[in-house]
């Protein structure tokens, strides 16, 4: 059942569920979809996480632009909950979503941590590469860093903790493993997530509209090529 409730005095918080589903993602995207081509006044940005969306907002610039005696939270409220039977009441289709298909290459020092994911599941190598290349993932949203995918939809098999201890510099494009998640890192930085590849494909390019190469939504296939081939793609050659 769809709440709304105030979160703190600037934002709104819209929850759609209490678990990690894609039918919950379903929900949020299309709901981020219709508010889009209409926002309230006052509107500054929304935030969407597993199962909720979290709306900010100016509150002088909504009660500029609404009605005066009745809060600047009110009033938000009151819009989300009159969006919220729109979209309910128009969004029995089936939601198309796009896939993009992201070359990795595996092991070596592209993956440190591939061996490791091998021992600690009892697999091969090239079971864990088919393994993690098989499904099509599910963003359920950007976070940590820009352009950071979360995905849903990691085998079992292949769950696998974080590292006890996280390294101090993990290079853009890094695939990894934490727990029941998989993702890729879009800039260098720190990071606790087991590495088993990079993929030489930007995910963050801040010149570039949108600057993200994944929105929240999109379907991830993870294609695995060779260093000559990762060499190759990072030096200007089309991957299809």
């Amino acid at each position: 059942m769809l709440r709304i409730e105030p979160f703190g005095d600037q934002a709104v918080r819209v929850i759609f569920g209490d678990q990690i589903a894609p039918e919950i993602q379903m929900k949020i995207k299309r709901f981020t979809e219709q508010f889009d081509l209409a926002p309230f006044a006052g509107f500054i940005e929304y935030v969407p996480s597993y199962t909720n969306i979290v709306f900010f907002y100016n509150p002088i610039e909504v009660l500029r632009g609404g009605r005066k005696e009745i809060t600047a939270q009110q009033q938000v409220i009151n819009y989300l909950a009159n969006m919220a039977k729109r979209v309910s009441g128009s969004v029995n289709h089936k939601m198309e979503r796009r896939t993009v298909h992201i070359p990795v290459c595996y092991g070596g020092d592209f993956g440190p941590d591939l061996d490791e994911v091998a021992e600690l599941r009892g697999l091969s190598v090239r079971e864990v590469i088919d393994m993690h290349s098989a499904p099509d993932y599910l963003v359920y949203m950007l976070g940590f860093a820009p352009g950071f995918p979360f995905l849903g939809g990691l085998s079992e098999q292949l769950a696998t903790p974080r590292r006890a201890t996280p390294r101090l510099k993990i290079a853009a494009g890094s695939v990894g493993i934490a727990g029941k998640q998989t993702g890729a890192y879009p800039l260098d930085s720190p990071g606790g997530w087991q590495i088993i590849g990079r993929t030489p494909l930007p995910l963050f390019m801040p010149e570039s509209d949108p600057p993200t190469l994944l929105a929240a939504g999109d379907l991830v296939k993870f294609d695995p090529i060779s260093r000559q081939e990762y060499m190759g793609i990072k030096e200007g050659q089309p991957w299809v």
